[in-house]
C-alpha cells in the first residue's frame, strides 16, 4: 500500500509552518492520532497530549495537558466506529478547551459520519447531523473543518464557520501521475447524488463522466437500473464520497462489467470498509482501490490493489490559513 501526495494538477497545499505557530495548539482524540501527527509536522508544531480515562461507570474524562489559555486549539477527531465513543471524547475535548479560556476553538472532523443523518425521510426519525453540529457547537466548537460531507445541506446544519474541503483535487493529482494514459477513460458516478462530484473529478482529468441510476433498498441494499453516460469499451474510475459495507460498489461494478471489458478503478474519499466490504471488493476483480487517510486503516482492510492518498497536507494547510487569516477556499482554485 502506498502513500500517495506529490503528483499533479489542481492546488497543490504548502507546507509552510503557521506564521503564528507559537499561537496553535493542536491535540488528537482517540480516533486517529496518526493523522494528526502528520498534520504538526506539516505545521510545524508538536502534538500536545491528552489523556482520555473511563471511570468504573463507564463515563469517559478528558484532560487536555498543554495551555490552551488565549491559543487557537485545534482538536482533531474523525467520527469512525466506535463512532459514538469517539463522539463524546470529542465533545468532552472541545468542553475541556473552552474551559480552559482557548480563544478559537476548531473541531477538525476528517469524517463526519452522521453527515448521511441530513433529512427526515420516514416517520417519527431523528436529524442526527443537525443534532450532531448543535452538540459540537454547545460544546465549545467556534469552528469545524471537515471533508466531504455527503451531502450540501450539512454545511447549514452548523450555526459557526464550516470550512468543507474536498479530496477530489488529491484524487485527480493521482490519476494524473505516472503517464497514466487517460485517453480511454470515463469517471463513473454511482448515482445521481455524487454526480456533481464525480464532474469535478473528470473535469480535471479531461475526461467524460457517467452516472448510475442508484435505488437504496436497505443500508447493506442497493439496486442500479441503468447508467446515464457512455461506458462502453471504457476504461472506468468509479468515484464515491464513501465506501462502508461496499454494497453500492459491488453493485456498480456488476453493472460495469455488463458493458466494458476495460479496466475498472474505484475512488472515495472516506474508506470505511465495515462489515463484509473488503470480501466484497475483493470478489470484484478491480485494477485499483483509491482513497484517503481521512478514516485509519488497520491491517486487514489493507488490500494490495489499494492506495491511499494523504490529505493531512491538505487540513494541514487550512489550518495554517486560518490561524494566519488567509482564504481557505482559494486552495481548490485550479
Amino acid at each position: 500500500m502506498a502513500e500517495q501526495t506529490d503528483t499533479a494538477p489542481g492546488a497543490r497545499p504548502s507546507t509552510t509552518p503557521a506564521a503564528n505557530g507559537g499561537d496553535v495548539t493542536v491535540f488528537s482524540g482517540s480516533a486517529h492520532p496518526e493523522f494528526a501527527r502528520r498534520m504538526c509536522d506539516l505545521l510545524g508544531v508538536e502534538l500536545s497530549p491528552a489523556v482520555t480515562d473511563r471511570f468504573s461507570n463507564d463515563c469517559l474524562q478528558v484532560q487536555l495537558q498543554a495551555n490552551c489559555r488565549r491559543r487557537d486549539v485545534y482538536i482533531v477527531q474523525p467520527l469512525v466506529p466506535p463512532v459514538q465513543e469517539n463522539l463524546v471524547e470529542l465533545l468532552l475535548m472541545l468542553d475541556a478547551a473552552r474551559g480552559a479560556s482557548a480563544a478559537h476553538v476548531t473541531a477538525v472532523i476528517p469524517h463526519f459520519s452522521y453527515a448521511r443523518s441530513d433529512k427526515k425521510d420516514d416517520s417519527r426519525i431523528s436529524i442526527g447531523g443537525r443534532l450532531v453540529a448543535d452538540l459540537l457547537v454547545a460544546s465549545g466548537a467556534t469552528r469545524v473543518l471537515t471533508m466531504a460531507l455527503h451531502s450540501p445541506q450539512v454545511h447549514g446544519f452548523f450555526s459557526v464557520p464550516v470550512d468543507h474541503l474536498t479530496a477530489v483535487n488529491e484524487l485527480a493529482r493521482y490519476f494524473a501521475g505516472n503517464g497514466r494514459d487517460l485517453s480511454n477513460t470515463v469517471v463513473v458516478s454511482p448515482d445521481l447524488g455524487n454526480a456533481k462530484v464525480a464532474t469535478q473529478l473528470a473535469r480535471l482529468l479531461g475526461v467524460p463522466v457517467a452516472a448510475g441510476q442508484k435505488q437504496r433498498l436497505a443500508d447493506d441494499r442497493v439496486v442500479i437500473d441503468s447508467i446515464v453516460g457512455e461506458v462502453a469499451g471504457k476504461d472506468v474510475i468509479v468515484l464515491d464520497d464513501e465506501i462502508a459495507n461496499g454494497g453500492s460498489m459491488a453493485e456498480i461494478v456488476r453493472v460495469l462489467r455488463q458493458q466494458t471489458d476495460g479496466s475498472i478503478a474505484i475512488a472515495c474519499t472516506h474508506g470505511l470498509f465495515t462489515g463484509s466490504a473488503i470480501e466484497r471488493l475483493t470478489g470484484l476483480g478491480l485494477d485499483e482501490i483509491v482513497t484517503t487517510d481521512t478514516v485509519p486503516l488497520t491491517p486487514d482492510k489493507q488490500l494490495p490493489a489499494m492506495t491511499v492518498c494523504s490529505v493531512a497536507p491538505l487540513f494541514a494547510e487550512a489550518v495554517r490559513r486560518t490561524n494566519c487569516g488567509e482564504s481557505v477556499s482559494t486552495l481548490f482554485d485550479s
